[in-house]
């Protein structure tokens, strides 16, 4: 993804709630993977989740993390 919003708005949509929402990422309960799976989300390896988010600019830092 390189839209926020747009992550939001899918997210929202599974019943996934804000405060899930890690600054970069939504971290999920197990039991709601299948459910966003089949909404459209693509499973995809911790390393494969930085490595988008690091190519669509949204990928927030360790140190920027520390910050907030």
């Amino acid at each position: 993804d390189s839209d926020l919003d747009e992550l939001h708005r899918f997210a929202a949509a599974g019943g996934i709630p804000r405060r899930a929402f890690d600054l970069d990422h939504y971290d999920v309960p197990d039991d709601a993977v299948p459910r966003l799976i089949a909404a459209g989300a693509e499973p995809v390896s911790g390393h494969e989740l930085v490595r988008r988010l690091i190519a669509s600019g949204l990928r927030v830092t360790t140190r920027q993390r520390r910050g907030r």
